[in-house]
Parts: C-alpha cells; sequence; structure tokens
C-alpha cells in the first residue's frame, strides 16, 4: 500500500498559508509610488512655464552678448522695449529680440549694459506675466558671475 504524506504545519510540501509576503507587498508599494510620483509632475502648475523660459532664454542671451562685447571691444546694451528687447551696439539680427511668450513683460530694469569690460557692475532686470503679475523673475548678475534666474520677492 502506497503512503501519502499528510499535512502537518511546517511541512514545506503541504497546504500553504493564505497572504502576502513581505516582498509582495514592497513591489506594491514600489508601485504606487511611482505611479502617484508621475501623477504629481503631470499635475504641476504650468501658468509659470513660460515666465520661466523667457527668463531662462534672457539670461543666456544677456551672457551671449557680453561675451560678444567682450570680444569686439564695442559697448553693448540690452534696451527692454513695450512688447520686446534690443542690443545696442551689435549688427541686427545677430541676437533674438521677441519674447517667446506674447505676454513677457519687463517691470523693473529697462536697460542693462553688457561690456566690453570683464568686469560690469550688479545689474538686474525683472520680469513679469502681464496674465499673471503675481508671478515675477529677477534675471541679475553682480557683475562677475553669469545671469542667473531667481524668484522677485514680494
Amino acid at each position: 500500500m502506497a503512503r501519502t504524506p499528510t499535512s502537518v504545519p511546517g511541512n514545506s510540501g503541504g497546504a500553504r498559508a493564505a497572504g502576502f509576503t513581505l516582498l509582495e507587498l514592497l513591489v506594491v508599494i514600489a508601485i504606487v509610488a511611482v505611479a502617484s510620483a508621475g501623477v504629481s509632475f503631470a499635475l504641476r502648475d504650468a501658468t509659470g512655464a513660460p515666465l520661466e523660459r523667457d527668463a531662462q532664454r534672457l539670461a543666456a542671451l544677456l551672457e551671449s552678448a557680453r561675451a560678444k562685447s567682450r570680444l569686439s571691444g564695442q559697448p553693448v546694451r540690452w534696451i527692454a522695449t513695450p512688447d520686446a528687447f534690443r542690443f545696442d551696439g551689435l549688427p541686427p539680427d545677430t541676437l533674438p529680440e521677441k519674447w517667446l511668450a506674447a505676454d513677457t513683460r519687463v517691470r523693473a530694469g529697462g536697460q542693462l549694459q553688457l561690456g566690453p569690460e570683464p568686469i560690469i557692475g550688479p545689474q538686474a532686470v525683472v520680469l513679469t506675466s502681464a496674465d499673471h503679475p503675481e508671478r515675477s523673475l529677477r534675471v541679475a548678475t553682480d557683475g562677475l558671475r553669469p545671469f542667473a534666474v531667481t524668484p522677485e520677492a514680494p
């Protein structure tokens, strides 16, 4: 007569206890964390994004104009106009002169001297959005370091 194994507590050949293992729970928690992080990035407030892009772009353009001024030995000034800006001292069409967003405006500091000296004085310009005037960004330099974008203090 053949013997069949019986289920004894602690016997690995018996019936498995109901429930989840710690590893299964950790995998589920990791999946939920990644999914919620993705949703939070997707729902991020995008109203300030055009102003941020214009401020970062302006900082790069100012540094480029500053380098061109030092290279040529000619003074270059950045001048804000009601709907755009211009670089005096550079040949036409050397650098862009329009904002990326139509509602970007200059609130303070409508002129900057960019060279030709390697060290310029501290300068700043404050950008704001016509659609969201409570949002503003400051593009500034201390004269030694490159132009950088920071939030404007209220």
